[in-house]
């Protein structure tokens, strides 16, 4: 039976996201693929790197990686791994590869996300962009056949894009990225699949962060009072996305200041179910505790960071290098 250009998507992706058994983290500024692979699911060599990884012994897993590299040539679950372990020049080759025999449009854009996201643990946003920019390509030529998936995809890509770029410090081409994705996502038609209010909310949660990083604290606080606004406004979609608003009063209140709000807010936030595993949310409360002079907090939850940090997506991508800088400062 074939396979339709969607199920294609949705497998590619899994297979490039395939890395160390971390749950896909969407959060509500932009998703981005995690690692969607048991250790029983990989080969010999990469369940032998994750054991070193787990034991602190980061050559070794190097090493182990580079032989199932040196077997196949176009392991995704390698890629992502050599990655998570700093060698991103050797998994953009091995992404390259992927890219020129992808077996499809579906399987090239695929592909070249997860190129965009390898670029992201460099900091490099503006390939992180181009790349993005080719998949949101992908989901265009989609639009007449699946209108209300393409739509939506085209907007998890420029919102992916953004979330980088705020990352990296790129604030105009963040908030660039950011209100393109929303309005992309806004022209899924009827029967949406997604809410506009999402889309809305989205944006405020987005647009407070870039206040917040400008140093504009009253139009922080304004976007947060939207966000909660579009929160109340939509119970049902507030289900899932109201996870995320402690995590934005702490971002606001962290670049602006008020550091006890950002150690209660962002204390909240990480304990917050379905936010455990976030390793950027421990990234903030981290930077908060040595703002706040308590260095021993500070580096446990950079330690955490750096563990939970193994998907392959832009929470890892800022937070696994940020944190390693960190320990070893």
């Amino acid at each position: 039976m074939k396979t339709s250009p969607r199920e294609a998507w949705r497998r590619g992706w899994l297979v490039v996201v395939l890395g160390l058994g971390c749950p896909l983290a969407l959060l509500a500024q932009g998703g981005g693929g995690g690692g969607g692979g048991k250790g029983k699911d990989l080969p010999p060599t990469l369940r032998a790197a994750q054991e070193a990884m787990r034991a602190g012994k980061n050559d070794e897993a190097l090493a182990a990686v580079r032989r199932e590299v040196a077997a196949n040539p176009t392991s995704a679950a390698a890629a992502n791994l050599l990655d998570t372990l700093g060698a991103t020049a050797e998994a953009r080759v091995v992404f390259q590869r992927r890219i020129e025999s992808a077996s499809d449009a579906a399987a090239k854009a695929a592909a070249q996300r997860a190129m965009a996201m390898s670029y992201a643990f460099d900091g490099d946003w503006a390939n992180t962009v181009k790349y993005e920019e080719q998949v949101i390509a992908y989901w265009v030529t989609r639009e007449a056949a699946d209108p209300q998936n393409a739509f939506y995809q085209q907007g998890e890509m420029a919102n992916e894009a953004a979330r980088v770029c705020i990352d990296a410090g790129a604030l105009d081409a963040a908030e660039k990225w950011y209100r393109k994705g929303t309005e992309l996502g806004l022209k899924e038609p009827e029967p949406k699949t997604h809410p506009a209010s999402l889309w809305e909310y989205r944006l405020a949660h987005a647009l407070g962060r870039l206040a917040a990083r400008r140093g504009d604290k009253a139009e922080a606080q304004k976007q947060i009072a939207a966000a909660r606004k579009i929160l109340a406004g939509d119970p049902k979609m507030a289900e899932a996305q109201e996870r995320y608003l402690p995590y934005l009063v702490g971002y606001v209140a962290l670049y602006t200041g008020d550091l006890k709000t950002a150690e209660t807010e962002l204390t909240k936030s990480v304990e917050m179910q379905g936010n455990q595993n976030d390793p950027f949310m421990k990234c903030l409360l981290g930077m908060t505790y040595e703002k706040l002079g308590q260095a021993d907090k500070a580096k446990a939850l950079y330690q955490k960071a750096y563990e939970q940090a193994t998907a392959h997506n832009p929470p890892a991508a800022f937070s696994r290098p940020f944190a390693r800088g960190k320990l070893k400062g």
